[in-house]
């Protein structure tokens, strides 16, 4: 597995754990830390959009 294929299987995992865990937490009555934790797969998918175009640089 490349370098490059490990980055996104990295970040497109942590993207949808971190939607999970919105999910769950806003469907048990935590809206507001399912909100915050929900802000981070956008975050997430950046960051990981970031450090791929700088490899290809």
């Amino acid at each position: 597995m490349s370098t490059v294929t490990r980055a996104k299987w990295l970040f497109g995992t942590g993207a949808a754990v971190s939607f999970l865990l919105s999910v769950g937490l806003w469907f048990t009555g935590n809206k507001e830390q399912g909100q915050f934790v929900g802000l981070w797969v956008p975050s997430i998918l950046a960051l990981g959009a970031f450090v791929l175009a700088g490899r290809r640089a």
